[in-house]
């Protein structure tokens, strides 16, 4: 007697469940189950959850994985702005710099 959970055809493969599904099919039911369960739990819900990835992330990295991670924003960051535009970034830098250093002189 066949077992009713192992439709079978396709040489064997199963033609149920998300394996026999499309990724686009895939997609678009995983993105309800999503919208489904951030109304559910609201903002403050998604933040809490936000927040626990966010420290459990931090504990699997630890500072030099947090250092790693930033160099290499860096270096993709300058890889895609090029030369001129760093050299700009850095003088609005050394502008803003230079104008927090007079306000804190001008408070003394």
């Amino acid at each position: 007697m066949p077992n009713r959970n192992t439709t079978q055809d396709n040489g064997g493969n199963s033609s149920r469940g998300f394996g026999s599904m499309s990724p686009e099919q895939v997609e678009e039911i995983a993105k309800k189950g999503g919208e489904a369960s951030a109304s559910k739990a609201g903002h403050e819900g998604m933040s809490e959850r936000g927040k626990a990835g966010g420290e459990a992330r931090k504990e699997e990295l630890g500072p030099e994985g947090y250092s790693k991670m930033g160099q290499k924003g860096g270096q993709v960051s300058t890889e895609r702005a090029g030369h001129d535009e760093m050299a700009e970034r850095g003088r609005k830098g050394g502008e803003a710099r230079g104008n927090t250093r007079k306000d804190e002189e001008d408070e003394e």
